[in-house]
């Protein structure tokens, strides 16, 4: 190794061994293991507390009958964060500047204040997921669980001074508490897994209700900060020389896309699964997650408590340090500037906050702010479907047909949900529901 090498950053190191790697010049078992981190940051918005909320009432309420849905929205998402990684590498520019550059100005100015919308009702959902589990944990006001949230949180972005790569080992980190809690607590619920195994390949939406929470659960688990976020993380992470290093890399990354959102989608099954076989056989009226936790206690133990409020910490922390992230290079895409990471944090945290001094219900706001963001996911989707399919923006790396295709009908899958929801909320009577 070289003194250079010996006396460089974490970072630094991580670039010059991709940089072999894409040459040809290093190999090994251990060398795709360079590439990760991108999507695995951006899985963490898929296994945020807002997931918790909506999978706990689904699958208290319905049982298995919704995991179909969470199988739909997992595969959506693998499609749209791929798009979205392809876009950052290929273009070296995030989707929210390609908006900038290609849409005319009100266009950009609406695309932004969603956004800022979405921001904001992700944040709810984050500060709320850890506030709500350090509550139930040290017997503390939810306030100040937030406050001290609010400080671990703050603690944690001061990472990303170090460069990328602390950052994507910090929140891989916590990604694996994460599935390792849920690991353990299918082997401590009783699962009826033939039953799982229909849930999962047969649509059913038994009733009205049912479709408020599918779609709360496709807004937890497509989220719009995510899809401009990964193109944020992979525009400048890796510089390529060649076409053929970017073929490479590209594919480097739609393998990472696939096996890191696997893994949030089994955690996203998971957390259905737990739910149905602890509480839908006599206990499906528990739809928040303090009710969740302290039913899990006499049910299962407190070992399956304690795993559950400590795979809740990890994602309220880990996915408000990642949703901070999203919003600066949201609004430094849109607009042009920067604003100090403090003040990001409080402008996006001062609506949990007053949310909380209201009373009004955790779970519920958490599962509505899952809905606000499915409503705002159209946005981000269509413009990241226009852009990936224009040959003067992507040159040899435009779309293929069937990629268009499958995005527009994922696209359409989603605003036609939203237009129903819409419907159903407007008084609207819809056929085949109460």
């Amino acid at each position: 190794m070289s003194e250079m090498s010996k006396n460089s950053t974490l970072t630094e190191r991580t670039n010059e061994a991709i940089g072999e790697a894409l040459s040809g010049r290093k190999r090994g078992m251990m060398t795709p293991l360079l590439f990760v981190g991108p999507a695995v940051i951006a899985s963490i918005a898929y296994m945020d507390p807002g997931n918790f909320a909506t999978n706990i009432q689904a699958g208290s309420k319905f049982g298995y009958s919704l995991l179909w849905v969470v199988v739909m929205a997992n595969l959506i998402a693998m499609l749209f964060q791929a798009l979205s990684a392809k876009l950052g590498i290929v273009t070296r520019k995030n989707l929210a500047e390609m908006c900038r550059d290609q849409l005319p100005p009100p266009v950009v100015w609406g695309m932004w204040a969603v956004s800022e919308i979405a921001a904001m009702a992700t944040d709810l959902a984050e500060f709320l997921g850890g506030a709500l589990a350090l509550s139930l944990l040290f017997s503390m006001p939810l306030l100040a669980g937030m406050g001290v949230t609010a400080v671990i949180t703050y603690a944690l972005l001061m990472v990303e001074k170090r460069g990328f790569r602390p950052v994507e080992l910090m929140i891989g980190g916590l990604v694996a508490v994460i599935a390792l809690c849920y690991l353990v607590q299918m082997f401590i619920v009783p699962v009826d897994w033939a039953a799982a195994g229909m849930g999962m390949l047969v649509p059913k939406l038994p009733n009205a209700e049912a479709l408020t929470i599918s779609v709360g659960i496709i807004g937890a688990t497509v989220m719009p900060h995510a899809i401009f976020l990964h193109s944020g993380l992979t525009q400048h992470r890796t510089l390529v020389k060649n076409p053929a290093e970017r073929r490479k890399l590209l594919r480097f990354s739609n393998i990472e896309v696939v096996v890191a959102l696997s893994i949030a989608g089994l955690v996203n099954i998971a957390m259905v699964i737990m739910a149905s076989s602890a509480f839908h056989a006599g206990h499906s009226d528990v739809a928040e997650i303090e009710t969740a936790y302290h039913t899990l206690t006499p049910l299962l133990g407190i070992a399956a408590a304690g795993v559950f409020l400590l795979s809740l910490i990890a994602s309220g922390i880990s996915s408000s340090v990642v949703g901070t992230m999203a919003g600066q290079m949201i609004m430094q895409g849109f607009v042009g500037f920067r604003i100090p990471i403090w003040l990001r944090r409080l402008v996006t945290m001062v609506p949990a906050f007053i949310v909380v001094a209201m009373g009004v219900n955790a779970t519920d706001a958490l599962v509505y702010s899952q809905v606000v963001l499915s409503l705002a996911l159209p946005a981000p989707m269509i413009a990241l479907v226009m852009f990936t399919r224009r040959r003067d923006i992507m040159g040899e790396f435009v779309n293929s047909r069937l990629t268009t295709v499958s995005s527009i009908v994922g696209t359409v899958v989603i605003v036609a949900l939203n237009v129903v929801l819409l419907l159903q909320i407007a008084g609207v009577q819809i056929p085949g529901f109460a």
